[in-house]
């Protein structure tokens, strides 16, 4: 047996520099990490603080902040609970908000995913090609691109040329329409097959509910809004692809090898081994995806401007024009917090949903 032979002023010594090995250590990740640091606090933390009270205040953005009043809980109470116009207008821009989330976040983290598996094959051949191509929308301008989508759904656009076209081969009269300006929820075209329609529908389907009946509750995005899902998934996919794609080439290759050998196929291999390795990284990707989806803004501003009859209203051009258009950034910033909690909610939601706290624990 080792008997140790350090004397009691030895070990003193070695605890004494390993404390101040230490110390260097903590102070240069710190130094490292201050100039960050310095950066959140100034350009976010002190702007969401200094937002939060002026969300009890009815400044406008053009007097001097300390000139504004505090009106209180009165600005979240006229989104939240007066029976007003702002009110019946916050709640139509949650509901079209959550059609589009609906409708991009699940469909975008699909075609990622199915995209990062055709270009993580080996056998493919001009795989950095695709790479690139499937990720050159997600670095294209989204003015651009929200330009772009006009004239494709405009009258004279590409989309009318082609079913003009289409028509004409099979000896039907087609009439052009300009696509972005059809204010028809797709579920309401949907059930207008069946007959079902606002003169047709029964009593409780006209309830009032938060400012909107419930057959305009259901009326599902319309057909511009859902032209705006599609731009927003083509444009995002791209990204999400190469999250994917970096989080498939971290699995072992070994586990593939031995799920061949004991004669597993490919779907077996994809959904046993692709899908419990990739588990926080589609996690990661959706929780990217609520956030944008709910913060949608810019292709909403370019393409409709929240028209045709509101239609497209989402929360983030709510709060735009609330405090810039309107001048009434008390009410623009108490929006915004909402817009805060109600991400934070739905985020929440999913990690229950998902087990992500099981997984991290």
């Amino acid at each position: 047996m080792a008997v140790s032979t350090a004397t009691p002023t030895e070990t003193a010594v070695e605890k004494k520099a390993l404390i101040g090995k230490t110390g260097q250590e903590w102070l240069a990740g710190y130094a490292f990490v201050t100039p960050a640091l310095l950066v959140v606090l100034v350009f976010v933390f002190i702007p969401m603080i200094y937002a939060f009270f002026i969300s009890f205040t009815d400044w406008t953005g053009l007097q001097p902040p300390q000139e504004a009043n505090n009106v209180g809980f009165y600005n979240y109470q006229q989104l939240l609970v007066d029976d007003t116009t702002v009110r019946d207008e916050f709640f139509r821009s949650i509901k079209n908000t959550v059609y589009y989330v609906i409708g991009v976040v699940p469909t975008q983290t699909v075609i990622a995913l199915l995209l990062a598996i055709i270009v993580n094959q080996k056998f493919l051949k001009g795989r950095g090609f695709f790479r690139t191509a499937f990720y050159f929308p997600s670095i294209t301008s989204s003015i651009v691109i929200g330009l772009i989508f006009l004239w494709l759904f405009n009258r004279d656009g590409l989309i009318n040329r082609g079913i003009t076209g289409l028509s004409s081969l099979v000896g039907i009269k087609y009439t052009p329409v300009v696509w972005l300006n059809d204010l028809n929820g797709l579920i309401h075209n949907f059930l207008g097959f069946f007959g079902l329609n606002i003169r047709t529908i029964p009593d409780w389907m006209k309830t009032e509910v938060l400012g909107q009946t419930i057959w305009q509750w259901i009326s599902g995005p319309s057909v511009t809004l859902t032209a705006i899902m599609v731009l927003a998934i083509w444009t995002t996919s791209g990204t999400m692809m190469l999250i994917f794609l970096a989080a498939l080439q971290d699995i072992p290759g070994q586990l593939y090898e031995a799920a061949a050998v004991d004669g597993a196929t490919r779907w077996q291999q994809f959904r046993h081994i692709t899908v419990p390795m990739l588990r926080p990284t589609t996690f990661f990707v959706v929780t990217l995806g609520l956030i944008g989806t709910f913060q949608v803004f810019d292709q909403i501003y370019v393409i409709s401007q929240g028209q045709p009859a509101g239609t497209t209203t989402t929360i983030a051009w709510i709060v735009y024009r609330n405090a810039f258009k309107d001048s009434q950034a008390g009410l623009g910033a108490a929006t915004a917090f909402v817009l805060f909690v109600i991400i934070l909610v739905f985020n929440l939601l999913q990690r229950r949903l998902t087990g992500q706290n099981k997984s991290i624990n």
